[in-house]
């Protein structure tokens, strides 16, 4: 059976050059818009991982669906790889760099599908 993988991500290009890599080998992709529909996708679809971008619908969007699916103990377990842009933005101030963030792994955008791909095998053998 194939691994689940929820592509959280308002860029719909994106969104689909992780289906065009994920899916030729061999994991279900299933994707949301922003944060609020992450979580509700989270909830009725239980993905194994969660791939999750931090600027969607506001510009902490992502850090807020992080921390709420660490607070509700059926998701906290569900790793989490956020890979976003922020860093080339001129929000990357914003992102809290002095606190907790409830994320498993970080790669910054673009990467490249081998780096994409090593780091899900991993966060999925956990």
């Amino acid at each position: 059976m194939s691994k689940k993988i929820l592509v959280v991500d308002d860029d719909p290009d994106f969104v689909e050059a992780m289906r065009l890599t994920l899916e030729p080998n061999g994991y279900q992709v299933i994707s949301a818009a922003n944060g609020d529909e992450g979580l509700a996708k989270v909830k009725t679809e239980q993905p194994d991982l969660v791939i999750l971008d931090v600027i969607m619908s506001s510009v902490l969007d992502g850090l807020q669906m992080s921390q709420r699916m660490q607070e509700n103990p059926q998701h906290k377990r569900i790793p989490i790889l956020m890979v976003t842009s922020i860093a080339n933005t001129d929000y990357a101030a914003l992102f809290p760099t002095d606190e907790y963030i409830s994320i498993d792994g970080f790669l910054s955008k673009p990467v490249a599908p081998d780096v994409l791909l090593k780091r899900i095998g991993e966060l999925l053998q956990r």
